[in-house]
């Protein structure tokens, strides 16, 4: 089951106005960050039934480094930049890691 201090973060964001493809830019900016302060994993989806509304995740060993990216000065210098592109309160969630799974991928076929 892995570590139990390891963990999944969940960050809900809601673009505001006609800011969603900002938006989307700037927090495929910020999200690769993660790895700078010891995530194995991150990713951003974006919701297909409201545009303005994202998720962002990001794993990591423990909630320290966790915080150690949320309230580093990227992240923080990212949030003063785009304050008025999201709706506040962003309230982020810890998730204990139960079970993932996913498939290897393929190398591409000789041509």
């Amino acid at each position: 089951m892995g570590d139990p201090a390891s963990g999944s973060v969940h960050i809900p964001w809601y673009a505001t106005g006609f800011r969603a493809d900002g938006l989307e830019a700037a927090l495929a900016e910020i999200a690769p960050v993660a790895m700078r302060y010891g995530a194995s994993a991150y990713g951003l989806h974006r919701s297909r039934d409201d545009r303005h509304r994202f998720s962002q995740m990001a794993r990591f060993p423990d909630k320290v480094s966790w915080e150690r990216y949320w309230f580093g000065p990227e992240f923080v210098t990212w949030r003063g930049q785009h304050s008025s592109w999201f709706q506040v309160p962003v309230q982020y969630e810890w998730y204990d890691v139960v079970l993932e799974g996913a498939l290897a991928a393929q190398p591409a076929a000789a041509s």
